[in-house]
């Protein structure tokens, strides 16, 4: 163990530096009375296990999981709102729904223990990330029925910092804030921090001269290139926190900053596990797949083998004894399938970090011309390559085109525009406009 967990361990939960073998046990004991939970009292499970021929009793070791039917978003949907829940409504303190932007939103719930669990876990999670009370925290994650405002509010006076409840929006009022207040730690997406970070620059702010040493970013998709960018740009550690409402919210998962190899798992409250897309069955760890959480504390919306489409793979524990998920490197329902080539947003991402002349900022055009799919990505130049000339500009699209073809192996139209002529996220980036469907 190195030194640095070494001395915050009187501060880690015991769980935290417990063996692996005690953290089994704790699983099994765990997910035996989740799944008895959820059989008993959700109409849905109770159905699903009896069709899938299982019965909580047939759990004898956490492989036995895998005999367990899987649940899929569209289930929380044909259930909306409240008939996943295992408790009555009296004990439901908060409800939370997802953005419901392909649909009905997904509507979870919590009763008061659940509440603090999560909290606890959000705490942990910043403590992993470096901070610690007396902090002050800015979180620009949405408030409201998106799960990450409150998730990372909650977590952060559980942990004894003070919160600054910003919410997202209203950039300019952001930058005037994180000025002022001086904070340590800021929570958001890692798209809108580049917004932030543009607003600081169109202010005349120099980043590095804050107290600002923590960004904890999370809720899309985001590459290792984007967290040196973030890291160069602003001064400060980029670190990102996993999580999805459906399983809790953020908080279910969270890079160490002594390792910063891949959010650990917090495994005694979410069971992982990683499975073929396609046949559902279960990948051993260090394979690549579907991540799948099955929930072992929750009393309000247990959950049972939840298939995120997530795609990463278990990764062995360092900074903790717990299972960590490689980077998340998309979704199975994001990945775009431009003539016969797999293709997910980060990776044309992570080919325009490497232009250097080029902002972070990007939109992928999907259309189709008769039968052929064309790829469009729009980008535009950072402030300072404003004034590179028709010549600059010829190259850089050049450049940027040859990347994609080398590395992706699509060719694709790039639409080069001036600087801040892309439109900017609030929240969550809209990155891709598929047309093909409309």
């Amino acid at each position: 163990m190195n030194h640095s967990v070494t001395h915050i361990k009187g501060l880690l939960d015991p769980i935290e530096t417990a063996s692996i073998d005690e953290l089994r046990n704790v699983q099994l004991q765990r997910l035996r009375w989740s799944l008895m939970h959820a059989y008993r009292n959700v109409e849905f499970y109770r159905r699903a296990f009896d069709e899938a021929g299982v019965h909580p009793d047939d759990l004898k070791s956490l492989d036995d999981l895998a005999r367990f039917p899987f649940t899929m978003k569209s289930d929380l949907r044909d259930n909306y709102p409240f008939n996943m829940f295992a408790v009555p409504m009296r004990d439901i303190v908060r409800l939370h729904a997802s953005s419901g932007t392909t649909g009905k939103p997904t509507v979870v719930g919590y009763t008061q223990q659940d509440i603090d669990t999560w909290a606890d876990v959000v705490a942990r999670s910043l403590r992993a990330a470096g901070a610690h009370a007396g902090d002050l925290v800015h979180v620009a994650y949405g408030y409201g029925l998106f799960t990450g405002g409150l998730g990372a509010h909650y977590g952060a006076e559980r942990l004894g910092c003070t919160v600054i409840p910003m919410s997202g929006g209203q950039t300019e009022k952001q930058v005037q804030l994180i000025r002022d207040f001086n904070p340590d730690a800021i929570m958001v997406t890692p798209s809108y921090m580049l917004n932030i970070a543009d607003e600081m620059e169109r202010q005349g702010m120099d980043p590095h001269q804050l107290k600002l040493r923590l960004g904890i970013f999370g809720a899309e998709p985001w590459t290792g290139t984007m967290r040196t960018e973030l890291e160069n740009r602003l001064g400060i550690d980029a670190m990102d926190i996993y999580g999805l409402s459906e399983v809790m919210g953020p908080g279910v998962g969270m890079e160490c900053i002594d390792t910063k190899d891949g959010p650990t798992i917090w495994e005694d409250h979410f069971y992982p596990e990683i499975i073929d897309p396609i046949s559902g069955e279960v990948l051993p760890d260090g394979q690549y797949g579907e991540l799948v959480f099955t929930s072992l504390s929750k009393e309000a919306l247990p959950i049972i083998r939840y298939r995120t489409r997530d795609l990463t793979r278990l990764l062995p524990g360092s900074a903790r004894p717990m299972r960590r998920i490689d980077k998340i490197t998309g979704r199975s329902d994001d990945m775009l399938i431009i003539r016969g080539v797999n293709v997910f947003p980060t990776q044309i991402e992570e080919q325009i970090l490497r232009v250097s002349e080029l902002a972070p900022h990007y939109e992928i055009v999907v259309s189709r011309n008769g039968n052929l799919d064309q790829m469009e990505v729009r980008v535009e130049l950072k402030p300072n390559a404003a004034s590179i000339g028709s010549d600059g500009e010829q190259r850089v699209v050049k450049e940027l085109s040859h990347h994609i073809k080398s590395y992706i192996g699509i060719s694709t139209r790039i639409n080069l525009g001036a600087p801040c002529s892309l439109p900017r996220s609030e929240g969550k980036a809209q990155h891709v406009i598929d047309l093909r469907h409309h």
